[in-house]
């Protein structure tokens, strides 16, 4: 093989290796905008960078929906315990 053909695909190889390299440094830095989640590995090191993340507030329940919830659960009972009879009798 020719040497400056070998030193020329040696160059253009170099070239798009520093471009690869300059694109995942912006990635990393956060200098390019993305549309969408990070990838892992980004969101890991972010997350490691920031101070400890602020516990999740509690979901609560109304005091409505509650009573839903409570009547729905002895309607539930209700059957149950009107299927036990028909299968025991």
């Amino acid at each position: 093989m020719n040497i400056v053909q070998m030193l020329e695909d040696l160059r253009s190889e170099r070239q798009r290796l520093e471009e690869a390299i300059l694109v995942i440094e912006r990635l990393a830095a956060g200098g390019a905008r993305r549309r969408g989640r990070p990838p892992q590995w980004m969101s890991k090191v972010t997350a490691a960078d920031t101070t400890e993340a602020q516990p999740r507030k509690k979901r609560s329940v109304s005091a409505a929906a509650r009573k839903r919830m409570a009547a729905a659960q002895k309607r539930r009972w209700a059957a149950q315990r009107a299927q036990a009879k028909a299968a025991a009798a």
